[in-house]
């Protein structure tokens, strides 16, 4: 296969979804040179690229306001590394990464990671930024990559190019996230949880996206009504430090239920650990990870119908509308009550990880990937720049 040097221009390198795909694929193309510049910090993944023996660069710009300083090394990196492709990675990044891209003769693939752009839940400046790159949408990029068709539909709307827009699902490694019932009792055994106890889970940063207070009050809704668990919160801020969180935990009467367990590295046993995982979102998510994750695990998920979900649990799990602590409370208690089938909960939890492996391998994402930027050498040799893209 021929390499070719790809420069990755995003907004950070903190503990997200984009940046966690990023590294996933990074890690999983062994044919491309990949480079990766930051437009703030290194956050989290910066280092774990530079272990790999990737080049990384962080301009240091504050979020959401362009410096000189920045602005100048955004142009000398791509200079100095002559990409074969600028690949972007959230709308920062796609203005910026597509400006420089148009002026040193670089094509360009945009990627898109939201579905929602709402006043109150999105900064200002991030709706501008989005709004400006959906009128450049026809100019700069050669492909924008949606990680979710909820994602193409909110866009599309929005005046993005729908001709140019690809979706590239996600994509997991199974070898990491997989069944492990050693890892399961061993963590279980940690937490004092009985394997005959269910036990609930949310992997998820605190933020209003993730909607906390919806899944507290329906954990609340649960010790109500009699039903047996305990749960584990985890996440960056998901800690008894959080005031505004371990308050909701106590003035529910959860908290001899609930552990908040703050970050993890252990993803994978956490999702084996864990009998059903719950996505509470309210709002914004494209492609949740978690979801993917638990049930690559053979965990099964209850999740609101936010971007992708419903996709990527298909029928091996529970959807229920944003907001409704009643509906996903009824949806845990069915979740729980197929649980007591053992057969048939053995075949819904195999069920789980072949849909993982059908639909989103890692191995197809970076292919995926790998033909976009084929694709887009091809058609600035050939000076295929029409209104549509390429096919």
């Amino acid at each position: 296969m021929v390499s070719r040097k790809i420069l990755h221009i995003i907004t950070s390198l903190s503990d997200g979804g984009a940046e966690a795909v990023l590294y996933r694929l990074i890690t999983h193309d062994w044919e491309d040179e990949h480079y990766v510049l930051s437009l703030t910090s290194e956050g989290k993944y910066g280092s774990l690229l530079r272990e790999l023996g990737v080049d990384v660069t962080a301009l240091g710009m504050p979020r959401g306001r362009l410096t000189a300083a920045g602005l100048m090394g955004l142009w000398r990196a791509v200079r100095r590394v002559q990409p074969d492709v600028v690949q972007t990675w959230m709308y920062h990044a796609d203005l910026l990464g597509g400006l420089a891209g148009r002026m040193t003769g670089v094509p360009v693939v945009w990627g898109i990671r939201n579905t929602t752009l709402e006043p109150g839940k999105s900064a200002r400046s991030t709706r501008l930024v989005a709004c400006l790159c959906g009128r450049l949408s026809r100019r700069l990029p050669v492909r924008i990559v949606a990680c979710a068709e909820a994602a193409v539909e909110v866009h599309a709307a929005l005046g993005y190019d729908r001709h140019r827009m690809v979706v590239i699902p996600n994509g997991y490694d199974l070898n990491r996230f997989a069944p492990d019932d050693e890892a399961r009792k061993r963590l279980r055994d940690e937490w004092q949880v009985p394997d005959d106890l269910p036990l609930i889970g949310m992997v998820a940063r605190f933020d209003p996206q993730k909607d906390h207070g919806n899944l507290i009050a329906t954990l609340a809704e649960l010790a109500r009504r009699g039903v047996a668990f305990r749960a584990v919160l985890v996440g960056t801020d998901v800690t008894l430090q959080n005031r505004e969180l371990a308050h909701a935990v106590q003035a529910a009467g959860l908290s001899e239920r609930v552990q908040l367990l703050g970050p993890r590295t252990d993803v994978p046993v956490v999702m084996n650990a864990l009998d059903v995982h719950v996505l509470s979102s309210a709002y914004g998510e494209a492609f949740p990870n978690v979801l993917a994750e638990a049930m690559a695990c053979g965990t099964p998920c209850v999740a609101t119908d936010v971007g992708d979900a419903a996709r990527i649990v298909g029928e091996t799990g529970w959807i229920v509308p944003t907001k409704d602590s009643a509906a996903l409370a009824q949806a845990i208690v069915a979740a729980l009550t197929a649980r007591m089938d053992r057969g048939n909960w053995i075949k819904r939890q195999s069920a789980c990880r072949a849909r993982i492996g059908e639909h989103f391998s890692i191995e197809a994402m970076v292919e995926r990937y790998r033909a976009v930027w084929r694709e887009a050498v091809k058609m600035l040799r050939k000076g295929e720049t029409d209104e549509r893209g390429f096919n």
